[in-house]
């Protein structure tokens, strides 16, 4: 028996070490793409059979990236949602530098500046690769607008008036999901982005002004909109809300377009459209928010540069992100690419001129609780009070160390 099990063991580690592939790690945060990136790292293997992927589909990605990196174990390759932590990290220099690599000579230079307003290592630098986009402005029941006579809102006295004739018709506006609080961000991105100067945050990053100052309007035309949910929507989250409109119980979801594979697993019996949520009465100056909901990038110091970048490259290829904005109801960033899907048409206008803005909220790192705060003032109305917090915690944040803006300022 303990030949045999020599035997074994010997042939075991004879299996092993035949494996002479260089093995990267592939941090992925997108849980409701998990098969799809495991199966796109199986494909790039057969094509590169010297290379090994490792792929990590953490539950909590975030925390899991900050556990990761407090031990000095930063990923060869990561996707991450292009958001204030993503300008926090890259800010504390992470993450590549890819400002002369060839990947980026076919992407939109607009979401590159949505990248780069979130922070960098330093001044010029592009520490992450744009890989598929959303669009974040209000989700309708394209039928249900026929049905009741009521056009696409073009300004925000335009959405005020169709809110208040579709309560009018015993039919639920907007459906509130405030359980989740960090749905009430939704709406305030593009109400902030199209109310605020182009550089607030720049502004405030320097003290020149407050929340107080210039999000003032922002924050009564938020509580505007929710004034026309459904009596309960403290007690509704994300999941609840994309089932409700699924089900045809409200007009229109204060989501973006993110939400529509959610809303389509509930198999709805219209067409889900969607439109740029205006915030003026000004149609010209109505923009889209649109963020990078994937960014992929690379170890700043990882032991296999030449490996990571070209999975990257791999990643990067037009069928791969056609495939994905596809099933994900997302944006391709290549320029050339587009995205069909009926739930995109009505913004598609806003991407091909590129009037499009990032997330405001995604200037924003998770001590600052954002959507707390958010959830606070739409339940209490008081905004001089929800004013005031913002501008306390973010001072207080900014006090300990400076990220995304503050630090490309700062350097």
């Amino acid at each position: 028996m303990l030949l045999v099990l020599a035997l074994l063991a010997g042939s075991a580690l004879a299996g092993c070490s035949s494996d002479n592939r260089t093995t990267i790690t592939f941090f992925q945060f997108k849980a409701e793409a998990q098969q799809y990136f495991q199966q796109l790292a199986a494909q790039f293997e057969r094509a590169n059979p010297d290379i090994r992927v490792v792929v990590d589909n953490p539950a909590d990605p975030e925390t899991a990236l900050r556990t990761r990196l407090v031990k000095n174990d930063v990923p060869d390759v990561m996707t991450l949602n292009g958001n204030g932590t993503f300008g926090e990290f890259a800010s504390a220099k992470i993450f590549r530098d890819f400002r002369d690599d060839p990947v980026l000579a076919d992407v939109n230079p607009a979401y590159l500046s949505v990248t780069g307003s979130l922070g960098a290592g330093s001044k010029g630098e592009v520490n992450g690769v744009p890989f598929a986009a959303n669009a974040s402005g209000l989700l309708y029941n394209k039928e249900l607008f026929a049905e009741q006579g009521v056009a696409v809102p073009t300004t925000f006295d335009e959405l005020i008036a169709a809110a208040k004739k579709f309560q009018a018709a015993g039919i639920t506006p907007f459906y509130g999901t405030l359980a989740d609080a960090w749905t009430a961000q939704s709406p305030l991105a593009p109400l902030s982005a199209q109310l605020q100067p182009a550089d607030f945050f720049q502004q405030r990053f320097e003290g020149r002004t407050t929340f107080a100052e210039g999000w003032r309007s922002t924050a009564a035309e938020l509580a505007e909109l929710y004034r026309y949910t459904q009596p309960d929507p403290l007690s509704k989250g994300y999941e609840d809300g994309t089932a409700a409109f699924a089900r045809g119980e409200s007009a229109m979801l204060l989501l973006g377009s993110y939400a529509v594979p959610q809303i389509r697993d509930g198999k709805p019996g219209f067409t889900v459209a969607s439109m740029a949520l205006p915030a003026t009465n000004d149609p010209a100056k109505t923009s889209l928010v649109s963020g990078v909901d994937v960014v992929l990038t690379a170890s700043r110091n990882g032991a296999h540069p030449a490996e990571s970048s070209k999975f990257i490259n791999f990643l990067m290829g037009t069928k791969v992100m056609q495939d994905y904005c596809a099933a994900q109801v997302a944006i391709p960033t290549l320029k050339g690419l587009t995205n069909d899907d009926p739930a995109l048409t009505g913004v598609q206008s806003y991407i091909r001129s590129g009037r499009i803005v990032g997330f405001t909220d995604h200037q924003f790192i998770q001590a600052i609780p954002l959507g707390p705060l958010l959830q606070e003032f739409l339940i209490t109305g008081d905004e001089n009070t929800f004013l005031r917090k913002l501008d306390s915690d973010w001072d207080k944040v900014a006090k300990r160390r400076t990220w995304g803006l503050g630090a490309v300022i700062k350097s």
